[in-house]
């Protein structure tokens, strides 16, 4: 099973376009405890009857906050540990090392993060590792990459931080 974070992991999607995409990404802060963070212009409105059908009836468990900007979320946490995912970043997912509270960042279904957040100093760029000459994955499924890769090294390392010293 799944512990719950003190500090928990949060998902960060930068003008998300499909709603079922969103929904499932919410669905999956819900049970996995991770926060959901939107970041506007968004292809859809809240209230979209997909988005809601998606996150099926979990959206009472989804810790949700909307940023008009990028910067305007960036202000609100200007200490986060952020990783930017994108399928042009160089370094593999595997390399990074999550901790508890850090911020996942991944762009939209069409363009992706753009490269004024890829290059704006705001976190460290990861991909996620495909075979050559393909182009990207269903955002949704990035996000689950993404978020369980993190929550497994974040539960390793709780794990060996609460172990016994062996004699």
């Amino acid at each position: 099973m799944l512990e719950p974070l003190a500090s928990p992991l949060h998902l960060v999607l930068v003008s998300p376009q499909i709603p079922p995409n969103t929904g499932n990404v919410a669905r999956l802060c819900a049970v996995t405890g991770c926060r959901l963070i939107l970041v506007e212009p968004l292809g859809f409105s809240i209230d979209d009857r997909n988005l809601k059908r998606a996150g099926l009836d979990y959206w009472d468990k989804v810790f949700l906050k909307l940023y008009p900007t990028y910067d305007a979320y960036v202000a609100e946490y200007p200490q986060a540990r952020r990783w930017l995912f994108s399928a042009r970043a160089e370094t593999s997912l595997y390399a990074a090392r999550f901790e508890p509270g850090d911020h996942l960042v991944f762009g939209s279904e069409v363009t992706g993060l753009l490269p004024e957040v890829m290059d704006g100093g705001t976190g460290t760029p990861v991909t996620i590792p495909m075979l050559p000459e393909r182009r990207s994955l269903n955002l949704s499924t990035s996000v689950g990459i993404g978020a369980y890769e993190a929550l497994r090294q974040v539960q390793l390392g709780a794990t060996a931080r609460q172990a016994p010293p062996s004699n």
